[in-house]
């Protein structure tokens, strides 16, 4: 069973890191980690390519986190290794060996994982999300205030401490991988969602 449960991680490390946004950008003929942010994720496609490919790239990273849940689960693991597997597809998404260890915000992925775990807190998590993002056009905002949700409602419902614990893990990433987001929120120079590269 250790050697599955290693496997499992490695195989959701690997279906995490699968860049998706940088190989549909590709296909058009952009290197998505030159245009705009610079970030391998479903917002810098919209900015760049449009909705179409950017509602693609947005469910195949979603699906990421669930689909590495859903592995452990099909291979009979306990739900602490569940978790590590949608741990391991998160932190393939933002540091894939497929772009030189550089990837995404982890959001998407993120938000599968969590509502494959604890799906009231995934309910939680995109609520915030999109009413933020509807109320401010801040993508930035509405990802960090809405992982920020999820750990709390995590809380809120009396989840294992353990599971609480990794939920807020995974919050704190989405936080810190949006760190140069919040300076420009400070700022005041954020770009809003929709606008387009210029």
């Amino acid at each position: 069973m250790t050697f599955i449960a290693v496997l499992a991680v490695l195989i959701s490390y690997v279906v995490g890191a699968i860049p998706a946004a940088a190989w549909v950008a590709r296909t058009r003929g952009v290197d998505i980690l030159k245009v705009g942010s610079g970030n391998s994720g479903s917002t810098n496609v919209l900015r760049t390519l449009g909705k179409g490919p950017a509602i693609l790239v947005a469910v195949f990273d979603i699906l990421k986190g669930a689909l590495a849940i859903w592995l452990a689960r099909a291979l009979g693991l306990d739900a602490p290794m569940q978790a590590a597997c949608g741990v391991a597809a998160v932190i393939g998404h933002n540091f894939s060996p497929f772009l030189n260890f550089r990837g995404g915000k982890g959001v998407a992925t993120t938000f599968g994982t969590i509502c494959a775990l604890l799906p009231v807190a995934g309910l939680g998590f995109f609520l915030m999300g999109i009413t933020t993002v509807w109320l401010t056009r801040f993508v930035s905002a509405g990802s960090i205030l809405g992982a920020l949700t999820g750990a709390f409602t995590a809380y809120l419902l009396g989840a294992p401490l353990w599971l609480s614990l990794v939920v807020s893990a995974l919050a704190a990433l989405i936080v810190w991988q949006h760190r140069e987001n919040i300076r420009k929120l400070h700022a005041g120079n954020e770009r809003r969602f929709g606008e387009k590269v210029s």
